[in-house]
């Protein structure tokens, strides 16, 4: 089961999981974020490759955690002096992969993949290597079963991140077909916003090594 959201990172997880597993389902979290875009893209992608979806209504998050993915009135910015952006969603990935459990569980899954990245991140501890362990851990007690979650990104920059959907002949696919901007503009974004500028700045770094 691949936590898919339609992003460049998930994307990659998700041509990672078809390398490794016979059989793969994406599950997608609504939860009112700024941009519906978002699961129209991750609908799009799952539709062409032809993977069971399932979509999540998680909007209690929306309610709970106000913030720049959440709301279109709050702008995103790097935090300063050591304080997250404003693009952190507190529990969010605690809540999504807690979901993604009891889904995995009810249809018999026990691989759960998730794009998280401890490289190229920004700050947030949701996405550390240490989290995903000790929540690992946590799901198989709760639930009492072998789940293993993957994190196939967690120790690559975005450099190593293009590598590796160009690895699979995918490259193009994540460039042209994935949302990463923080403002909803598909592909290569609108050149501005962290996420953009991060992925840009990824894919321009892995083909001068590419062509050189």
């Amino acid at each position: 089961m691949v936590v898919f959201s339609g992003g460049q990172d998930s994307t990659t997880c998700l041509f990672w999981a078809l390398e490794h597993f016979t059989e793969v389902v994406a599950v997608t979290f609504d939860y009112n974020q700024r941009h519906a875009i978002e699961i129209d893209c991750a609908k799009a992608i799952t539709a062409d490759l032809q993977i069971e979806h399932h979509i999540l209504d998680m909007t209690l998050l929306n309610q709970l955690a106000p913030n720049a993915l959440t709301r279109s009135n709050i702008d995103v910015k790097n935090g300063e002096d050591g304080a997250l952006p404003s693009t952190f969603v507190p529990g969010r990935n605690l809540v999504f992969l807690s979901f993604a459990g009891i889904l995995a569980y009810q249809i018999g899954a026990r691989h759960i993949i998730t794009g998280v990245c401890e490289t190229d991140f920004s700050g947030y501890p949701d996405c550390r290597d240490q989290f995903i362990k000790s929540l690992n851990v946590t799901l198989n007690l709760s639930m009492e079963r072998p789940f293993v979650i993957h994190t196939p990104l967690m120790w690559l920059n975005k450099a190593e991140t293009w590598a590796m959907a160009d690895d699979f002949g995918k490259l193009d696919y994540v460039r042209n077909k994935t949302l990463t901007c923080y403002n909803g503009v598909i592909a290569d974004g609108c050149g501005e916003c962290p996420a953009c500028e991060l992925r840009m700045q990824g894919l321009t770094q892995y083909l001068q090594v590419k062509m050189s």
